[in-house]
């Protein structure tokens, strides 16, 4: 018999010379596992009594032993799960939900790079959705190894899909200043639009942020996406637009109802007062924090600097946001320090 290295398995040959499997762990019932060793039906049964995925709170037809519906449910109530931020976990459960849909029911042991790969040529006309499936799968299966789900995690040989992108688009200066020119100081689109430009936030903070996080002349800021603190110095155009306002709510942005935004319905509001303003649909929330760190470079501001605003943890990170820094400026700037 070839020697196991699974924890908690037993085995021993009975009276007919046949050997016989148990998971046998302190505390729990002694259970025997079907099969052989290594074979799909021994490890979905290792992998249920080991998980204790016997009782799991989803339908059982999307939760047998051994699936990838078992492994996700296992994830969802794991430590590493659980902290994450809300925006993170949200993101993982987008990716992980329509996977589980259409793979759930199959077991995790019989899973090989060539049926990632597939996967991934099925995404082929969308690569970033592709590597970012890519990605979770490869969490996912390193968690399975970790807990002896399986003893590999195939997706180590699969690389992910080449293509280039800037992502985001960063708003240029013209574009700044079409929307300035149609929604003045007073409106709620000027406000929205200081807040994304003169914090370099994301949506998800800026329609978070009210008078209760102005302290000596700064707005307090934790990032939802990563939990880092940050103290911002309200810019004097923020704060021509905050004293343009009268409103006292715990936001400064509400939606016609007088309801705070959610991200998403944030982002829906103001991409129609983007296309009223006459300005590329590519003109997104998002692409003024990228504008706001462009601004930081083509002033002279270090990478630590604009770090500091940004709340970005990495200098590629940041080179990506100021890719769009006018080199010509830049060149400028930087000659000029040396004489």
């Amino acid at each position: 018999m070839t020697k196991l290295s699974l924890r908690y398995v037993q085995a021993f040959r009975d009276r007919h010379g046949k050997w016989r499997y148990y998971f046998r762990r302190p505390g729990v019932k002694r259970l025997m596992l079907p099969g052989l060793p290594g074979s799909a039906e021994f490890m979905a049964g290792y992998q249920a009594a080991f998980a204790g995925e016997n009782a799991l709170e989803v339908g059982a037809d999307r939760t047998r032993a051994g699936t990838f519906s078992a492994l996700i449910v296992a994830y969802y109530r794991s430590a590493e799960f659980k902290m994450l931020s809300a925006i993170s976990q949200k993101t993982y459960r987008n990716i992980m939900e329509p996977f589980r849909r259409e793979h759930g029911d199959k077991p995790v042991a019989a899973i090989e790079a060539r049926h990632i790969r597939a996967m991934l040529d099925a995404k082929a006309e969308t690569p970033a959705a592709a590597n970012n499936l890519r990605r979770i799968l490869r969490m996912l299966l390193n968690f399975a190894v970790e807990r002896n789900w399986r003893r590999d995690n195939p997706t180590l040989t699969v690389r992910k899909l080449n293509f280039r992108t800037t992502g985001f688009h960063s708003w240029t200066e013209s574009e700044i200043a079409a929307f300035e020119a149609k929604y003045p100081i007073g409106s709620r689109e000027r406000l929205a639009f200081a807040l994304l430009l003169y914090t370099a936030q994301r949506r998800s903070d800026v329609v978070t942020m009210g008078r209760q996080h102005i302290r000596s002349g700064s707005i307090q800021v934790k990032q939802q996406k990563t939990g880092t603190r940050l103290s911002i110095p309200i810019h004097a155009e923020l704060q021509r637009a905050l004293n343009a306002d009268p409103s006292a709510n715990m936001t400064f942005l509400v939606t016609a109802y007088g309801k705070p935004f959610s991200p998403a319905g944030f982002t829906n509001w103001f991409r129609a007062r983007v296309q009223a303003a006459g300005l590329p649909e590519n003109c997104a929330p998002h692409g003024l924090r990228k504008a706001a760190a462009r601004r930081l470079a083509e002033a002279g501001c270090t990478v630590h600097q604009i770090m500091a605003v940004t709340g970005h943890k990495s200098l590629s990170e940041v080179a990506n946001y100021t890719a769009a820094a006018g080199q010509e400026g830049l060149a400028k700037a930087a000659l000029a320090t040396i004489g």
